[in-house]
């Protein structure tokens, strides 16, 4: 609860431009976090939108990546003025961030020339294999050079015009300042990174390029300047203002961190940045992050080796598909009770729902769900299907019902993240954050069941990657003098303790029996996409999705 006092405090901070700004793009929603000095949040805003799955591709306009940022920045103005009774003239710093990876190709003017491929597309095999064969790293087929060595392969037209490459958090971040960067995290995103120089890698730079032949120009050309944490990246020019707010109000000037994906202010959310740490987070997509003490000894296609935003190396398992299903089964399960004339808030939705999991048969009553909306790289599955498979002596309830889906956002990344265990990667502590973890206990407690160690959420863990953004702006006044972990450790995340859930043995055993009918059943996921029709431009069923 805000005190009178603090809230007059926050109201001169506004004023005076002292708060800090934070934005992010996530696959269902853009958001935006205002904190002030103390990394306490003040405001936030956000505006709603779905990927359109058009020609065979996921992507968002344009249109859609601009009008969203308008909309997500007036939402927090509005609350802004309701709450403080100001509007805010400029800002101490801003950062950006956005889901990683994708295809961003500008020509000499600027302008896209096809649209946006998104995280989430997976028609790059031949061109991801080809690459980590010859490069002897992994590269996923989400990245960047894995989509623009895919167009090369394919003899796309556009490819002879292309002036530049970037991602959703760089393109935006274009827009605002002018200025073409990356942080690293993203950038490793993009094309593999090298520990240290913390730049592109240029042994592997000079074979991808003889790869690509004379296709398209220098790469390192093409590819943004890599900054780290703490470094300028800029300042909001007049184009920059006039787009973030058309009213005029909002007043060049403010600094810029260098903008990054939603892996690298997860990190940060989570103080997940120092070796032997790691965080999972949980939205339309999930992923694992862990701190490497040393490089893998071994190529793994289900570990991809990022960065963090300071430059140090990353293991990523990433699994394209994360709450999407059970967010559409919370939107059902809600309309039921709207229909029967007990409308529910959401979050009273998925308490309930959550609560009917936790006390439910511990290896989901024989139910096996698949969360497949899209394609799979982990488990091997081009095309996806949203599946529930039951057997007529499976238990179908309510609980195991959810159970049964929560375990299966969580089944593909504990199979992913079977290959750290192999590599003996050690870990202290796992923290989670998104959207899920608002509603505390069931989540947490069979996430840390799949991943067999003690999982922690801290009170930030539904902030997200705008709050984790604004903090990565706000490191600009003490890069100097702490390093990222440090300034953290010492002036974030200064308050209560997280909340840690022990794996149960009743879970455990209970997980490990579904893992091994969610495996045994993979082949039913991999027949059902070609036994069913695909729609050739649709938009995705998230609109609304808690996660």
């Amino acid at each position: 609860m805000t005190t009178p006092a603090q809230g007059a405090d926050r109201g001169r901070s506004i004023a005076e431009g002292r708060a800090i700004l934070g934005i992010e793009f996530g696959s269902t929603r853009i958001k935006a976090c205002l904190i002030d000095e103390s990394a306490t949040t003040i405001a936030s805003g956000s505006h709603e939108w779905e990927n359109e799955y058009v020609d065979g591709r996921w992507t968002y306009s344009i249109e859609a990546i601009r009008s969203g940022l308008q909309a997500c920045y007036a939402d927090l103005v509005s609350a802004v003025k309701s709450e403080f009774g100001v509007v805010p003239e400029t800002f101490a710093a801003i950062g950006i961030s956005a889901m990683m990876h994708g295809y961003l190709a500008l020509g000499a003017d600027g302008e896209l020339l096809v649209p946006f491929r998104t995280w989430r597309n997976t028609s790059t095999g031949p061109a991801a294999e080809r690459l980590s064969a010859a490069l002897d790293f992994a590269v996923p087929l989400r990245w960047s050079i894995a989509h623009l060595s895919q167009a090369v392969l394919d003899e796309e037209p556009h490819v002879r015009e292309i002036a530049s490459l970037t991602t959703l958090a760089g393109y935006v971040h274009h827009a605002l300042t002018g200025r073409a960067v990356l942080g690293v995290g993203d950038a490793s995103g993009m094309f593999p990174v090298d520990p240290a120089t913390h730049d592109y890698d240029a042994r592997l730079l000079g074979i991808t390029q003889g790869l690509l032949g004379g296709s398209v120009p220098a790469l390192a050309e093409l590819l943004p300047e890599v900054l780290v944490a703490g470094q300028d990246a800029g300042t909001l020019t007049a184009e920059g203002a006039a787009l973030l707010d058309p009213t005029g109000t909002l007043r060049p000037g403010a600094r810029f961190c260098p903008p990054e994906g939603d892996a690298g202010t997860g990190m940060v959310a989570t103080k997940s940045t120092e070796k032997r740490t790691g965080n999972v987070s949980v939205g339309t997509s999930i992923f694992a992050m862990v701190v490497l003490e040393k490089p893998l000894e071994k190529l793994h296609p289900e570990i991809d080796v990022v960065a963090t935003p300071a430059g140090d190396a990353v293991a990523m398992v990433h699994c394209n598909n994360g709450m999407s299903e059970l967010a559409a089964w919370a939107r059902v399960f809600g309309r039921f009770a709207e229909a029967s004339g007990n409308e529910t808030p959401m979050d009273d939705v998925y308490a309930t729902l959550l609560g009917e999991a936790l006390a439910s048969e511990p290896d989901a009553g024989g139910l096996v769900a698949y969360n497949y909306l899209a394609g799979e790289t982990v488990t091997g599955v081009d095309d996806g299907r949203p599946l529930l498979i039951r057997t007529p002596e499976s238990r179908f309830t309510l609980g195991n019902l959810i159970r049964s889906e929560l375990y299966a956002a969580f089944a593909t990344l504990s199979i992913g993240m079977e290959a750290l265990a192999d590599e003996d990667v050690r870990v202290e502590r796992i923290l989670a954050h998104g959207g899920l973890f608002r509603t505390p206990g069931a989540a947490q407690q069979l996430l840390a069941a799949a991943l067999r160690v003690p999982v922690a959420v801290e009170s930030t863990a539904s902030e997200g990657g705008a709050w984790g953004a604004a903090v990565l702006a706000a490191y600009l006044e003490r890069a100097d003098t702490l390093s990222l972990a440090e300034f953290l450790d010492a002036e974030v995340f200064t308050s209560a303790a997280p909340v840690v859930a022990e794996p149960t043995p009743r879970d455990l055993d209970g997980f490990a029996a579904y893992l091994d009918r969610y495996r045994e059943a993979l082949p039913l996921q991999r027949a059902a996409a070609g036994a069913t029709p695909t729609a050739s431009t649709t938009t995705t069923p998230e609109e609304g999705a808690r996660p």
